[in-house]
């Protein structure tokens, strides 16, 4: 199936069904936050290393309802001690720059470019980015940051400096914020994901849901 070529002067994505059997939907456009938002309530979302922008809608999609978390003993412990501070949006662009420039398992490079960075601060100026941060002490030990559309938050990357300081920031995020939240993507599988209950749905379902809690 050939990919669909977006054009840079008009906000349009063909439909998710169209999707190559790995996800990849389309090539091309921009990352307006125009483009983004409308890129995310239609169950899309950018990942790319360099130009042209890759557009993405996996099937199955990862994902995690906030009622399904869990949280194991031992990090019950860990945020029972106090040592870590969650905060939301105090430095969002350093969260994405820390996100950007941590080491991963397995990859020589990042996805998270300078344009992206752009983009995203472009959302959060706008209220629909934002981020979760760790401290200890003074110190910025961990972190994610995602996009919030109405009951739906689709979370994009985070980082951990220490041990579980993501894992404290992802869960206080989900528990301070359950009553708000119907959906959390994580877009694709991680065991780090996983562990904390989140699963396969199909794409059929995740937008439907989506569609359901966008306002």
């Amino acid at each position: 199936m050939p990919l669909f070529h977006l054009p840079d002067n008009e906000l349009y994505f063909p439909p998710v069904s169209l999707a190559e059997p790995d996800g990849l939907l389309a090539i091309g456009g921009d990352l307006s936050p125009e483009r983004l938002l409308l890129a995310y309530r239609s169950g899309i979302f950018p990942w790319y290393n360099r130009k042209p922008i890759l557009w993405w809608s996996p099937d199955p999609r990862f994902v995690l309802f906030p009622e399904a978390l869990k949280v194991s003993h031992s990090m019950k412990q860990v945020l029972k001690k106090g040592n870590f501070r969650i905060s939301y949006n105090e430095c969002f662009e350093t969260v994405i720059d820390r996100c950007r420039t941590a080491p991963r398992e397995g990859q020589d490079g990042t996805w998270i470019t300078r344009d992206m960075l752009r983009a995203y601060s472009a959302l959060h100026r706008q209220g629909f980015a934002l981020s979760v941060e760790c401290w200890e002490g003074k110190e910025l030990v961990g972190g994610l940051y995602g996009v919030k559309i109405g009951r739906c938050f689709f979370g994009e990357s985070m980082f951990a400096a220490v041990s579980n300081a993501s894992k404290a920031a992802f869960i206080t995020f989900v528990q301070q914020h359950a009553g708000q939240l119907a959906i959390i993507d994580c877009q694709v599988h991680t065991p780090h994901l996983a562990s904390l209950g989140a699963r396969f749905i199909s794409r059929v379902s995740f937008l439907d849901t989506v569609q359901r809690n966008l306002d």
